[in-house]
């Protein structure tokens, strides 16, 4: 009798638990979905109209564009120093406004000497405004919300996550909505000047840090297309996603911009960062800029891109920067040169490719190897499209980790007849060479049509660049710079990155000029084993949309 009353009052309890369990996750989850949820956006302060002088750079922009009615001038930064430079001094050179969009911003070396020179900046009375990325800043909450309560500084997030810590957990509650981001990547000074093109804000974009470091390419253009960046970065800014740093992050005292500064001077004092900067002031690009000298190549440059409501929905494939670019480098006759470190064709895009190669046209694409994807999922979502591209004749090129460390005498002569070395800068083959000089992934997203037209930016060929993020590029019109990045191609890559070819019986190979016996290598350089295995099993997933 007693063991029967404990047992029911025993079920009672353990039932009671249960429940309570139960209320508790489902409490948990409603707070959860609560927290995540985004506040009204609130209508954004408006910025007074600054009149006067026309700025400095706009007026040199102006002057030089006299000789060139409808055309732009662009100048290739093929060096990740000459890039970080070129902010600087422009961040340093503004007088009215500076309006900066970026996917990722890291708070390291350079990331911190840019904030500080925004904030410099505004200091001079300058209009800041930063349109960040909400998935891209980590760390940086605090240091961006006390930017933000600078008078001249206004900070938004692009699509931001409500939960701060950790950021899963807001993926977990809605991906459908975070799992689309702003990859856009501009810098505009005056609106006069502009920078667009594959490059974050962080030291492996720069050549600053100690460990990977990218290829890139960036544009610094002047002219018509840097007020249509302007203009653009209008259309992010007041658009439905982009939120008031004030509504999603926490508030902070006046101390932490005082921390900013501390942390510019520990970078500073660094000695391999104190070098870093000390290297800055020698670069001809430096001389060139401050002289008013620096070398632009005049052409039409048009620029395409997203509508930001593409975070919200689905647009029609003409509303697409895909759509665009298809109309601005039309169908390429000759030859049609790709690079992009996260290619993911899919059936579409590798059914076009294969289409040009079968019609004649010379198709080459270089892509990161597995040693050298930063994302290996990626790698998995190109793998199975490999034999597909060869079989068509479309020519594959990939690279390694720590291609090499310097180039050979046979690669400096091909270069020097070309001119290469000599006009690395001016005719962009120097994203390229770095691999050759120890860069370890491509980002660079750029293609050559016909030698004719060159398009850079931040659209990768991918599903991912295609769908779900929104992106921004330009379409150059010019034989000079879309053949000599053209040329890159045959000169540098053969013997930098590894041919993907096929062999007698339709397996793999990849083949390296630069090594010493040429012999072809039957595995995949830089995977092992377990790594087959993995990349085999997620290119099965059915994740390809996601990448």
């Amino acid at each position: 009798m007693f063991g029967g009353e404990l047992g029911k009052v025993m079920s009672k309890t353990a039932g009671g638990i249960k429940w309570g369990l139960a209320l508790g996750v489902v409490g948990a989850s409603i707070a959860l979905i609560r927290a995540n949820r985004l506040p009204r956006r609130h209508a954004p302060r408006p910025w007074p109209a600054r009149n006067g002088e026309e700025p400095t750079l706009s007026r040199a922009a102006s002057e030089q564009a006299k000789d060139n009615p409808g055309l732009s001038g662009v100048h290739l930064l093929t060096d990740g120093v000459d890039a970080f430079a070129a902010r600087l001094l422009l961040a340093r050179a503004a007088e009215r406004t500076l309006d900066l969009q970026y996917y990722i911003w890291h708070g390291d070396r350079t990331g911190t000497l840019l904030l500080e020179a925004a904030l410099e900046t505004a200091r001079r009375g300058v209009r800041v405004r930063l349109l960040l990325d909400d998935n891209g800043i980590a760390g940086l909450d605090r240091v961006l919300s006390a930017l933000n309560d600078h008078p001249n500084v206004e900070v938004r997030l692009f699509n931001p996550f409500r939960i701060r810590y950790p950021k899963a957990i807001g993926f977990l509650m809605d991906f459908g909505r975070l799992n689309r981001r702003m990859h856009n990547k501009s810098f505009t000074v005056d609106g006069a000047v502009t920078i667009v093109g594959g490059r974050n804000i962080g030291d492996e974009y720069f050549g600053a840090g100690d460990g990977a470091l990218f290829a890139d390419l960036d544009v610094l253009a002047i002219g018509p297309v840097a007020r249509e960046v302007e203009a653009d970065f209008e259309r992010y800014w007041n658009c439905q996603s982009a939120y008031p740093a004030r509504q999603i992050l926490p508030r902070v005292g006046p101390r932490q911009l005082a921390k900013l500064r501390s942390r510019a001077s520990i970078v500073e004092r660094d000695p391999s960062a104190r070098r870093y900067v000390e290297r800055l002031g020698s670069l001809p690009l430096v001389r060139e800029f401050k002289a008013g000298t620096l070398p632009f190549e005049w052409a039409r440059v048009d620029l395409i891109g997203d509508d930001p409501a593409k975070t919200l929905n689905d647009l029609d494939r003409e509303d697409l920067l895909a759509g665009k670019l298809d109309g601005a480098i039309g169908n390429p006759r000759r030859e049609l040169a790709i690079v992009s470190g996260y290619f993911v064709p899919g059936e579409q895009g590798a059914g076009q490719l294969c289409a040009l190669a079968r019609s004649g046209t010379r198709v080459t694409v270089l892509t990161n190897g597995y040693s050298a994807t930063d994302v290996a999922l990626v790698h998995a979502g190109y793998t199975p499209w490999r034999k597909p591209l060869l079989e068509a004749g479309v020519r594959l090129f990939e690279t390694a980790a720590q291609v090499r460390d310097a180039p050979s005498k046979r690669q400096r002569r091909k270069g020097n007849r070309l001119g290469i070395a000599s006009r690395l800068r001016a005719t962009g083959s120097g994203s390229f060479a770095a691999l050759r000089s120890g860069a370890s992934t491509i980002h660079a997203k750029t293609f050559t049509a016909d030698r004719e037209r060159v398009f850079v930016g931040s659209f990768n060929f991918d599903p991912r660049s295609l769908k779900l993020n929104t992106e921004l590029g330009f379409v150059i019109h010019s034989p000079l710079i879309a053949g000599h990045v053209a040329d890159a191609f045959e000169t540098i890559i053969p013997e930098a990155a590894y041919a993907v070819t096929l062999d007698a019986c339709g397996n793999l190979q990849w083949t390296r000029g630069s090594d010493e016996d040429g012999a072809p290598r039957r595995r995949e350089p830089g995977m092992r084993f377990i790594d087959h295995m993995l990349v085999a099993l997620a290119s099965r997933l059915p994740i390809g949309w996601l990448l």
